[in-house]
């Protein structure tokens, strides 16, 4: 199990350290949308890829208007990505979804947590279809049962459910601003929110970290995170 519990002392004066976090980046990008499971364990595993700019999770592939999470019809809670193909492949990414689901690859769940690839262009729909079909062949006989259709709307979820585990730190969250917007938008919490449950990795973290626009502190209190969970589970 991953710990998202409080750090002492240093924490407490993380957000009155002033510093420039880097919430917002410009660069041109692609959309890849993926139903996995629960959405917390997404929204940290692809926040924290190199390559990924945002993240925010929400309700999508069915038909009910204005979703929510305890009334979401036919949806399903899934992670909308902002990507920047030039450093990351959507091949890579879905690399990253036939192997990171907590659940519902090959079982079949309700539809709220079901395995599912919205894509966003034909080519996207091509390379989904055939990726599927390579998985299938190394998981035989074990049948895939992930859905691949075409990105409709997007219904944000609600904002406690946005970078779950990062706000489960509250002095770094206010100490980088975290607005209920820019727990939508952030490049900095987004990977924050999978770097504090050691996704990617220690040596990532420490070539990006002055990147980031953290205050020493707040460097030194993300470390500490990555240190301790680094290789540890990708769940909720």
């Amino acid at each position: 199990m991953v710990a998202t519990e409080h750090a002492t002392g240093p924490a407490e004066r993380l957000e009155h350290i002033p510093q420039q976090p880097l919430h917002q980046v410009d660069t041109p990008f692609e959309k890849a949308t993926f139903g996995m499971g629960c959405f917390w364990g997404c929204d940290s595993l692809f926040g924290a890829t190199k390559g990924v700019l945002r993240t925010r999770v929400g309700y999508a592939g069915g038909t009910a208007e204005c979703p929510t999470y305890k009334k979401m019809g036919d949806h399903t809670e899934v992670i909308e990505i902002d990507f920047d193909p030039a450093k990351i492949s959507y091949i890579d990414l879905l690399d990253l979804f036939w192997n990171n689901h907590e659940y519902g690859l090959t079982t079949r769940m309700k539809r709220q947590y079901m395995s599912l690839i919205l894509y966003h262009s034909e080519e996207q729909r091509q390379i989904a279809a055939a990726s599927r079909e390579q998985e299938q062949i190394k998981r035989s006989p074990e049948q895939i049962i992930t859905e691949i259709a075409p990105a409709g709307p997007f219904y944000p979820a609600e904002n406690y459910h946005q970078k779950y585990r990062l706000q489960g730190h509250s002095d770094l969250a206010k100490g980088i601003g975290l607005t209920p917007e820019l727990l939508h938008t952030s490049h900095v919490a987004a990977r924050l929110n999978g770097y504090l449950i050691g996704v990617s990795g220690l040596k990532q973290f420490e070539e990006e970290a002055d990147l980031l626009g953290l205050s020493k502190d707040q460097v030194q209190y993300v470390r500490q995170y990555v240190i301790e969970n680094e290789g540890g589970g990708i769940f909720c």
